[in-house]
């Protein structure tokens, strides 16, 4: 997208608003292979961003990073019946390889859990061997009929967690636990308010006891699943015959987790805090967090303007995270359009007057404030600056899904609602599946979670009239 082309805006075409952020911020490209893209290196920086930051909180809680094979055999996901009926149709197979036909397809690995317990099998004897505390930072395969870049691709980039455990009263420990770090790094480093919550039986991982969930609102009003935990019992253990022996001296089956996020992470940055301009970028996952614009004006030497943006680079205290924009054949307020577009978080302005005044001009990327700034306070006012704006764009992204989560009493007040204005509905639901696909197939609307701090409430549900105890929360999804 050339920069004098201006992005479609939210309110004209919010679908296509998303697809221009994503080209003008240069993050993504559509790949020759439909339905995969490209990862540009700016969007490779904020995904790089995203897994360090997670993988110091993995570390934290005592996990530990690996790496497991792409291929799998296709008799391991028939192992475990209801993981393969679930991911079956997502699955690509390979046949050939070598030039000849293999003796057992590969499946390309959807997620590893089947692998996993296969190598967890050689692992583990006695319950001194637990827990494995096991992360893997891969790619994943799943045969997608309709994709978005980031929400959803053919291939995607992700962490997935593998555990397994001596007890029941563990593994949910480390679902739980996974869950909260989940939620800790979507609102401290996303700046993205979630709700953590437990899905429906329909709504589920294959496989599972439990799935729970971390859902986001966006700012069309629909739901975006950020991360998810499972609890898969002794499921995949009994389906690779993976025990240990107990303190007592007798045979168990093992208890596991598994839980991930990917890149769909970028996608929920992009439309929790962007605006009509471009790429908006909470500071702590910009790996550029300041750009200096040297404004050269028609008697200035440029050497002592660009000099002075060196300097003013070296004292900013930003390290590699701050850049010097010294083209020179485009104008300032080219060069403005172009860094609002990819989302740094500041712009700095350095002019022969500011350097005659000691002084710098910073602006926000979020609000587009302007603050003039003594050259010694810089690096201080920096510092605070960016502290502040992580905390702004998190309290309006609260504000936006607060404003636009309504409780609601019946089927005619749910259609209105989930029409105009949409966003998150509080109602009660009677728990029962056939219920649930009904209101999806008429609505479109799917049960998000039932939120982990739901209260207990008698009420009934709006759909059917069967009662209920708790409100779950319904809403269009991504």
């Amino acid at each position: 997208m050339g920069k004098d082309k201006k992005l479609t805006t939210r309110s004209d075409d919010y679908n296509q608003w998303y697809l221009d952020v994503i080209q003008a911020a240069r993050l993504a490209d559509h790949s020759p292979v439909k339905g995969c893209m490209v990862i540009r290196p700016n969007g490779y920086a904020l995904w790089e961003k995203i897994q360090r930051a997670l993988d110091d909180m993995f570390k934290e809680t005592g996990h530990v990073n690996a790496y497991f094979p792409l291929l799998i055999p296709e008799s391991f996901l028939k192992k475990e019946a209801e993981h393969v009926e679930g991911f079956a149709p997502e699955c690509a197979v390979v046949t050939h390889g070598g030039g000849q036909k293999l003796e057992e397809p590969l499946v390309i690995r959807p997620t590893s859990e089947t692998i996993i317990w296969a190598m967890y099998r050689k692992w583990i004897e006695s319950h001194r061997d637990l827990p494995i505390l096991i992360n893997q930072w891969a790619n994943v395969v799943r045969w997608e009929m309709r994709t978005r870049l980031f929400l959803r691709t053919t291939e995607f980039l992700w962490q997935e967690g593998h555990t397994a455990h001596a007890t029941s009263e563990e593994s949910e420990e480390e679902t739980l636990r996974m869950l909260e770090v989940y939620r800790r790094f979507a609102e401290d480093f996303m700046a993205m308010p979630v709700i953590p919550g437990i899905k429906t039986e329909r709504e589920k991982f294959a496989g599972a006891v439990r799935t729970y969930s971390i859902e986001g609102m966006m700012q069309d009003g629909r739901a975006l699943q950020a991360g998810t935990s499972h609890n898969l019992g002794q499921n995949f253990a009994k389906a690779f015959d993976v025990t240990f022996q107990d303190e007592q001296g007798q045979r168990q089956f093992v208890w596991a987790t598994s839980w991930g996020v990917s890149t769909r992470l970028i996608g929920a940055i992009i439309m929790t805090h962007s605006d009509d301009k471009g790429l908006i970028l909470p500071p702590r996952l910009a790996a550029t967090k300041a750009t200096i614009i040297p404004i050269m004006g028609k008697k200035a030497d440029p050497e002592v303007v660009l000099g002075e943006a060196r300097k003013l680079a070296e004292e900013s205290g930003l390290g590699r995270e701050i850049d010097i924009d010294d083209r020179a054949n485009v104008s300032p307020g080219w060069k403005y359009n172009d860094w609002e577009q990819r989302g740094v978080p500041l712009r700095i302005e350095l002019g022969p007057r500011d350097i005659e005044n000691k002084q710098a001009v910073i602006v926000r990327r979020d609000t587009g404030e302007k603050q003039f700034v003594p050259r010694d306070k810089l690096p201080a006012v920096l510092k605070e600056t960016l502290e502040q704006m992580q905390k702004d764009m998190f309290a309006r992204a609260l504000a936006h899904r607060e404003e636009n989560t309504y409780p609601v009493e019946d089927e005619a007040e749910f259609r209105a609602k989930l029409e105009d204005p949409g966003g998150f509905l509080m109602a009660h639901h009677c728990g029962e599946r056939e219920c649930e696909e009904r209101i999806q197939a008429e609505t479109k609307a799917t049960i998000r979670c039932i939120p982990l701090d739901a209260k207990q409430e008698n009420g009934t549900c709006p759909f059917c009239g069967k009662a209920s105890d708790k409100r779950v929360i319904f809403a269009k999804a991504y």
